[in-house]
């Protein structure tokens, strides 16, 4: 008889527990604080694609320099891919970057990376 009580009493006590709300579970302890704003970085690129060449001209207009890399995506399958090497876009800056296919361009798109 005492045994039936203990596992009754233990069975209601679990199930009260699991029977809470949400909210009334300890959670972590976070901060409430406003978030980071981060940084604004970044050159804004404008990509155009003429026939089989492609140029970018990126502009940075923040304080920190960003490295620019174009990279084109040729349309026929023998024609190679390219990556250009990534060049440094300073402050208020303007830079150009060309680069071609043999045939057709598929894709282009340009890369940026902190310094």
């Amino acid at each position: 008889m005492r045994l039936s009580r203990s596992v009754a009493s233990v069975t209601v006590a679990v199930t009260l527990v699991l029977s809470l709300p949400y909210e009334a579970m300890p959670h972590a302890r976070v901060r409430t604080g406003p978030p980071t704003a981060a940084e604004p970085f970044g050159a804004t690129c404008r990509t155009s694609v003429s026939g089989s060449r492609v140029t970018a001209y990126c502009h940075n207009p923040y304080p920190e320099t960003d490295r620019v890399g174009l990279h084109i995506e040729c349309a026929r399958w023998w024609d190679l891919d390219s990556d250009g090497s990534p060049v440094g876009v300073g402050p208020a800056q303007t830079v150009r970057l060309t680069g071609r296919c043999w045939m057709e361009v598929r894709s282009a798109w340009v890369s940026h990376e902190r310094d």
